[in-house]
């Protein structure tokens, strides 16, 4: 993670972010020597949380005890 002091990342504040998109590095901006910030590149979480196409073979039915109800012995 790099680091930058707040007054030269409010001089580049563009060229930062666009550096931080491309090399998806994270910035640490900070005042006085103390983090007051940190840039992290963006990440779609729509996408990252879909569970779509996550299940690759069912087998059995999950939420079966495996006994046979009374209901069932008719």
């Amino acid at each position: 993670m790099r680091t930058m002091p707040a007054g030269k990342f409010k001089d580049g504040c563009l060229k930062t972010l666009d550096e931080v998109a491309s090399t998806r590095t994270e910035v640490l901006i900070t005042k006085r020597g103390k983090p007051v910030a940190k840039l992290v590149p963006y990440t779609d979480k729509s996408q990252s949380l879909s569970l779509k196409d996550s299940i690759i073979k069912e087998a059995g039915d999950p939420f079966s005890t495996g006994e046979p109800l009374d209901a069932d012995a008719s």
